[in-house]
């Protein structure tokens, strides 16, 4: 039995580092020409982004169905490999439970045999066993100990790789990506600031959970359809959710504050100089941190209490070739830039405000 989970775990772990998602080819353009207006281009890959794809900036390409980035496998989950991901996150769990049950019911076995009860004490000797049949594995405190700690590690692995696996089939059981989670909970917040009265329907949810399952998991273990083309529910266009992100990424830029550069920031993750609060409040994300100098102009598009994310204003953007600059910096190094908005130009004589 623990050969069978081994082979098992290690066959579908490979396949998902192996396989891979699946990748955008480079220069891909939409079938028909006027489409490309409902799809957001990538200056990297230097093709537009087909639905339900993004820009992965470790892989540094655009990944179709792109769920997220992972570490252990030390690349995407996407379109190929997201049933092999998913099975992996099963299988672990299962795999130690069964070596937890193994490990409880040894220890259990030898603690009993090797325990004397006396009128006021409970004496327990590693020795040797009080009992016949003796082990055929000798069993003392050192391999009491590795069991132990064998123990713990079971059972962390159950808890933390289930709960992924329990968010996992919740995403794949509405045929969502938690990319596309959320898509769908920024749509709803765009929806309820402005108060257009318009609704978000996700267009891939095919209404069933056998449905939406079967997108992901079939018998011949390749996913349907080509990863390009999705099919969508009755009601919604081919670029429902293109759509949205294009309007999210305007809003953005709506909602957007210039800010300039008080003090320079080297990029790193945890700043010593900026703050105790800074230090110990940096963001739990893998994305990247700016470098910043005195003067730059940034772009900021969220924050926290003691950290801003946003891109960086170039000067020559042409000159970077087109590269942007993006990532979290402390909100103590820079401060609102005022400026006029048809020309441009700083404001002379107002006190700038943090």
């Amino acid at each position: 039995m623990l050969l069978n989970w081994t082979v098992m775990i290690l066959y579908n772990y490979f396949s998902a580092m192996f396989v891979g998602p699946g990748y955008v080819p480079l220069g891909w353009t939409p079938e028909k020409s006027q489409d490309c207006m409902y799809l957001q281009y990538c200056k990297v890959c230097q093709s537009y982004k087909a639905p339900r794809s993004h820009h992965c900036r470790k892989c540094n390409r655009c990944v179709m169905k792109m769920d997220h980035h992972c570490p252990w496998i030390n690349n995407c989950c996407g379109y190929q490999n997201h049933a092999s991901f998913t099975l992996f996150l099963l299988l672990a769990p299962l795999g130690c439970i069964h070596a937890s049950f193994i490990f409880i019911m040894t220890m259990y076995t030898q603690l009993y045999n090797r325990i004397s009860f006396g009128w006021s004490s409970v004496k327990i000797d590693m020795s040797a066993a009080k009992r016949d049949p003796r082990p055929i594995i000798p069993f003392g405190l050192s391999a009491f100990a590795a069991s132990l700690f064998a123990l713990g590690l079971a059972l962390g692995t159950t808890i933390a790789v289930g709960m992924l696996f329990i968010i996992q089939m919740k995403v794949i059981l509405t045929n969502k990506t938690s990319i596309e989670s959320w898509i769908e909970e920024k749509a709803k917040d765009r929806i309820q600031y402005y108060q257009t009265g318009e609704t978000f329907i996700f267009p891939y949810d095919m209404g069933s959970k056998w449905k939406n399952f079967r997108q992901v998991f079939t018998w011949s273990g390749i996913p349907e359809g080509d990863g390009l083309d999705w099919p969508v529910r009755d009601g919604c266009h081919q670029y429902s959710l293109t759509i949205e992100q294009l309007k999210q990424k305007a809003d953005k830029r709506v909602r957007s504050v210039r800010y300039r550069a008080i003090e320079d920031y080297s990029g790193v993750c945890c700043p010593v100089t900026k703050g105790v609060k800074t230090f110990f409040t940096t963001p739990c994300t893998e994305e990247p941190r700016i470098a910043l100098s005195k003067g730059d102009l940034i772009l900021a598009t969220r924050g926290l209490k003691h950290w801003m994310y946003g891109e960086k204003i170039l000067i020559s953007a042409a000159a970077d070739g087109g590269i942007r600059e993006r990532g979290w910096f402390p909100r103590n190094c820079v401060e609102k830039y005022q400026y006029d908005s048809e020309t441009d130009q700083p404001v002379d004589g107002e006190k700038k405000s943090k």
